[in-house]
């Protein structure tokens, strides 16, 4: 059967998250159900990494097998036109022709996150459910502070949901880091996997550095205790984007 790598964009404030769920439409069944509706049959589409209810991806990668071949360009069109008759807010930005070794989640080496803050008075109007807005000034400097505290291997549990299904709680997290741009506050994260919750964690107790009611070295603290209820408060899901996922040069 012939594989494709699919990039897929959407917009996570109408789903349950990306995966097939019983409580709501998810990005997965919006996903399967346009290839099916293109001609395909049922195929199940595997991503490089499951997003919760309300996250937004600009560069989610999945694959999938499919019972015919397409030209790729025809194959991201044709599910486009259906996912846009389904009034789904996702969209094929690309499909490629890949060969069966490839595996959008186990082939993954990095996974990049973006997290963005709309701090000013004003609520949004055209970001709504897309930015986390936080009213008072925050200190992004104090923020990038903290964030170098989390760089590196770490036992990552006081960032980690209680019902998170990884086997360790070591990771190694490659990046972090905040700036200001504008009215905007902005956080990467980069890694080769992240535990459950663990970039929206990391915002949240960087939102309290840049409140003050955290010292930068507060950070570091609460990370060396692996106690989850050291955590600072869990940033929403409405400010977290996956942005890019990397694999190996294909030869």
């Amino acid at each position: 059967m012939p594989r494709y790598k699919l990039i897929v964009e959407y917009d996570g404030t109408p789903y349950v998250g990306w995966q097939w769920q019983d409580n709501g439409r998810s990005v997965q069944q919006a996903v399967e159900e346009a290839i099916a509706a293109s001609g395909n049959g049922p195929a199940r589409v595997q991503c490089a990494g499951r997003t919760d209810a309300g996250v937004h991806a600009t560069h989610q990668v999945a694959h999938v097998d499919l019972a015919r071949v397409w030209r790729p360009d025809r194959l991201r069109d044709a599910v486009n036109a259906h996912l846009k008759l389904q009034g789904d807010a996702a969209a094929l930005v690309d499909a490629q022709a890949v060969d069966e070794t490839f595996e959008a989640r186990h082939s993954a080496i990095g996974r990049h996150y973006l997290y963005r803050i709309l701090n000013r008075r004003p609520q949004p109007a055209l970001e709504r459910d897309r930015v986390w807005h936080v009213p008072r000034r925050l200190d992004a400097g104090a923020m990038q502070a903290g964030a170098q505290y989390l760089l590196g291997n770490h036992d990552f549990t006081t960032f980690r949901a209680a019902d998170c299904q990884a086997a360790s709680p070591v990771r190694t997290l490659d990046r972090l880091d905040v700036e200001r741009i504008g009215d905007e506050i902005r956080i990467f994260a980069s890694a080769r996997s992240f535990l459950h919750h663990q970039v929206r964690s990391m915002a949240g107790t960087l939102g309290l550095v840049g409140a003050g009611k955290w010292t930068p070295e507060d950070v570091g603290d609460a990370l060396a205790a692996r106690d989850r209820a050291r955590c600072g408060t869990m940033a929403p899901a409405c400010g977290l984007y996956l942005v890019g996922v990397d694999y190996p040069e294909q030869p």
